[in-house]
């Protein structure tokens, strides 16, 4: 099991995005949040709202995830940070894994 974040301009675009991968059993499940983001880029430091997308899914999935981000996303780098976390509920584990798969 994995943990994806990426964040999106629009909490609406994140639906969208949580939605479809929900639909393409990609993803067992999303959290949706509101965050104040500030980074570089091109050349200057930029501060906006975003919406932090966190995905509960398989390792296997992770390609087909980037992919799907990078067409759906309105970012020109779009981020999508994988975390495999030390410990998880056994039984919260292989509810992912059965929604998961194919």
């Amino acid at each position: 099991m994995i943990v994806l974040m990426a964040t999106l301009h629009k909490k609406e675009m994140a639906k969208a995005i949580g939605h479809g991968l929900l639909e393409k059993r990609l993803i067992a499940c999303y959290n949706l949040s509101p965050v104040e983001s500030a980074y570089w880029w091109k050349g200057e430091i930029l501060e906006e709202s975003e919406s932090l997308l966190i995905m509960k899914t398989t390792q296997e999935h992770f390609e087909a995830i980037k992919d799907y981000l990078k067409k759906n996303s309105d970012y020109e780098v779009p981020e999508l940070i994988a975390l495999e976390p030390s410990e998880v509920n056994e039984s919260y584990r292989l509810w992912v894994e059965e929604e998961t798969s194919t």
